[in-house]
């Protein structure tokens, strides 16, 4: 089990416990401890008892736990209350602001068991005269089980990466000298997956070899198998001839519209045999596309493909949490790390006042860092650390410090994280008038949303976007993958309004960083390139840039 799986296995024991009534300060330490370990950067699986005993807030009871998960997949403890839990009120217990108190009356009260009766018992508007529960929080409950369903059975891209690539590794020194390739939703760099899937060429062994490493499953007229790989996760194999390699790939690899807007190009019929992609897009008379565009029939229509931002592209870490508010590592810690990754510099940016959740930096705190910040960059001369805050852009558009703090920061990432449940209007008015702020550099993960869990705030991303543009601020796609906000579609708008992108980590801890990855794959899907991207410049391109944005105010 990873890290975060362990981590998550702690936080529903804490949710079930609390569903049945539990001593509060044995859920309080699950729920501490899933806190801990989702951001631990070094893998449980490789620690002993002793050092996992000595991270903090891991006594001795959780230690044993976090052993007993290691060894066997599973805890006991946790059993004991699933035995007592219709499946059902379990599966209400992943859903975003739902909390176990509420679902217990749920349960005990309206004798509901399942998603479905629940949404029944909402749409007969069974729950407002149950405790706790009103027409405004049974509306909120509605939204949240029609989004938890149609969220069913889809995964996070970065969910399936890791087991893609152990897939195709193996296949393809198995299945040698046959050709394995990922395709369909997973080639296109996806940030929502249904499934992996891979391609292959491989005929009379492919088979045996399915076999051995995926067990049972389901063959489709023996050309594509269905079913899960050794982790659970669902799996399609998609088996095509030698000598249509090239155009089975392609054909898999794109929606039914892009396709189709190929073909009025270039018929099937006409394909033939070609060596590689290229060369069927130079027969179609177009230029070559790569899978991440291959969503609709833009890029078709344009005809000039832009060279898309590549992770190499990315010469700053922005966008990033330390020991000062809600990060794991120090902030040394985070700027040792940056650099040993490559980058050239690290715009810190910790919480600010208002998030008290997150041990938000008051007044003094942000001057302490400031302090911090300039002794390190006396010790590099390839490296710097930007002095940034993600400030809060509170209920009424203002940001979350006086003009005098504002002004002594290098750059903000002004970031709603509060009162999310505004309407379109108040929503984007807010968010535009924190734009409007002429100490906002970047405005941070406009929507707020997590991906199948929160759909986010929501906004007229046009208004904001022409807001953006108007006042030069940067937009951020949030890397993490849980986020990938600004959504990928609003990419090509943003740059049409000469709006600059900054891929950002939003790094809570070391391991965080590497989050660019996902940022970059989403980033390519909106035709991102290097010159539109804000962190694809170099430490002095970057220091002008947020100078001249800090100077015209």
């Amino acid at each position: 089990m990873t890290n975060k799986e362990i981590a998550k296995t702690f936080q529903f024991l804490g949710s079930i416990m609390e569903l049945h009534g539990e001593n509060p300060y044995k859920i309080r330490s699950y729920q501490n401890a899933y806190l801990t370990l989702r951001k631990l950067p070094e893998s449980l699986r490789e620690m002993t008892d002793e050092q996992i005993g000595k991270i903090k807030g891991v006594g001795n009871a959780i230690s044993a736990k976090i052993r007993e998960l290691l060894d066997t997949g599973d805890l006991q403890t946790l059993q004991k209350y699933r035995d007592q839990t219709p499946e059902g009120v379990q599966e209400m217990l992943q859903i975003k602001g739902f909390g176990p108190k509420k679902i217990r009356v749920i349960w005990k009260d309206l004798g509901a068991e399942t998603i479905g009766e629940l949404l029944y018992a909402v749409n007969e508007n069974r729950l407002v005269e149950l405790k706790g529960f009103g027409a405004k929080t049974q509306e909120d409950l509605r939204k949240k089980l029609e989004y938890f369903q149609k969220s069913r059975n889809q995964f996070h891209y970065a969910s399936l990466e890791a087991e893609a690539e152990r897939l195709l590794d193996a296949f393809s020194q198995i299945l040698k000298p046959a050709r394995v390739a990922y395709t369909g939703a997973l080639h296109r760099q996806n940030p929502i997956l249904t499934h992996i899937e891979l391609i292959t060429d491989a005929q009379g062994d492919l088979e045996s070899a399915v076999a051995d490493l995926l067990g049972e499953g389901n063959w489709t007229d023996r050309q594509i198998w269905e079913g899960s790989s050794s982790e659970g996760l669902p799996l399609r194999i998609v088996r095509v001839p030698a000598d249509d390699w090239v155009s089975a790939q392609f054909e898999h690899s794109a929606t039914s519209e892009f396709l189709h807007s190929f073909q009025a190009k270039l018929p099937a019929d006409q394909w033939g045999s070609v060596e590689s992609e290229e060369d069927l897009f130079t027969k179609a008379g177009l230029a070559y596309i790569p899978p991440a565009l291959r969503e609709s029939e833009d890029w078709i229509e344009r005809g000039v493909i832009p060279q898309l931002v590549q992770e190499e592209d990315i010469k700053g870490v922005v966008h990033a949490h330390s020991t000062y508010s809600y990060g794991l590592n120090s902030l040394r810690e985070m700027a040792e790390a940056s650099r040993s990754l490559g980058y050239e510099y690290l715009g810190i940016t910790d919480h600010s006042k208002a998030a008290f959740y997150a041990n938000g930096l008051q007044v003094e705190r942000v001057y302490q860092q400031m302090e911090e910040i300039d002794q390190l960059n006396t010790e590099w001369t390839d490296f710097k650390i930007f002095k940034g805050i993600e400030c809060d852009i509170l209920n009424d558009g203002s940001l979350d410090y006086d003009e005098e703090v504002l002004q002594a920061f290098d750059f903000i990432i002004a970031s709603v994280h509060t009162n999310l449940r505004m309407d379109e209007e108040k929503a984007t008015s807010r968010i535009i008038k924190a734009v409007e702020n002429p100490y906002t550099t970047i405005l941070g993960h406009p929507t707020g949303r997590l991906l199948l869990s929160r759909p986010g705030y929501p906004l007229d991303h046009q208004r904001v976007i022409d807001a953006c543009a108007a006042r030069g601020v940067a937009i951020e796609l949030n890397a993490n993958p849980y986020r990938l906000d600004l959504d990928w579609h609003w990419i090509d708008y943003a740059l049409g309004k000469g709006v600059l992108i900054s891929v950002n980590p939003d790094a809570h801890s070391i391991g965080g960083i590497k989050d660019i990855h996902f940022g970059i794959l989403a980033a390519q899907k909106g035709g991102l390139t290097a010159e539109t991207c804000l962190n694809a410049k170099n430490t002095n391109d970057f220091t002008t840039w947020i100078e001249k944005k800090k100077n015209n105010h």
